[in-house]
């Protein structure tokens, strides 16, 4: 599983991944609509209340969680599927689900893309020039719990500096070990959000 702060640059970071090894990425499933171009299937599975409500009841969920009055969650078939095929499956998803994938599944490796420093965070945010005041200031208290905890909880820190080089190490967590903390070019058992990897692949 891989996470990271709102602009930490994750979507990046992911592409360059897949682009190297023979890797899956997990579509999560949302509640929401689709904003204009987004493909159902490719960057969400869009379902109804009822049909995520059915789904997390009956175990079919890995993980889900509720931001904004919409819910998220990473179906567990495709998942599943994956594994068993022999492939890793990335997972890019915040650190209370990666939380919820890694107890149903021990074996999962937790990669957190952390910013170069706060600042460059922040300054990443204004870059935007689509973010209010409020929001940016709101994303940065969140991302300041989400850092807090990949230090104590995650297996691996990248610091997402140099886009070529965290692409580099993510690669070498996924190629590595099976087990957390491993030998990698990342900070091991430090805290961290993401890639995910199962012992049974």
């Amino acid at each position: 599983m891989v996470s990271g702060p709102s602009g930490v640059g994750k979507s990046s970071v992911i592409d360059g991944v897949l682009s190297s090894i023979d890797a899956r990425f997990s579509v999560s499933a949302t509640t929401r609509s689709p904003r204009r171009g987004e493909i159902d299937g490719e960057d969400y599975w869009f379902v109804d209340h009822e049909e995520f409500t059915e789904l997390a009841g009956s175990g079919g969920m890995l993980e889900w969680a509720e931001y904004g009055g919409y819910r998220y969650g990473t179906p567990r078939a495709p998942v599943v599927e994956t594994l068993k095929a022999g492939a890793h499956v990335v997972l890019d998803i915040e650190n209370d689900g990666a939380h919820q994938v890694q107890r149903a599944h021990p074996g999962a490796v937790l990669v957190f893309l952390m910013p170069p420093s706060r600042d460059e965070l922040e300054r990443r945010l204004r870059a935007r020039g689509d973010t209010s005041e409020a929001d940016i200031e709101r994303r940065l208290a969140v991302a300041d719990e989400q850092m807090l905890d990949a230090r104590e909880h995650y297996d691996h820190l990248v610091v997402n500096d140099d886009l070529e080089s965290a692409i580099s190490q993510v690669v070498s967590i996924l190629e590595g070990p099976a087990i957390p903390g491993g030998d990698s070019a990342a900070s091991p058992h430090t805290g961290s959000g993401a890639p995910t990897r199962s012992n049974t692949e």
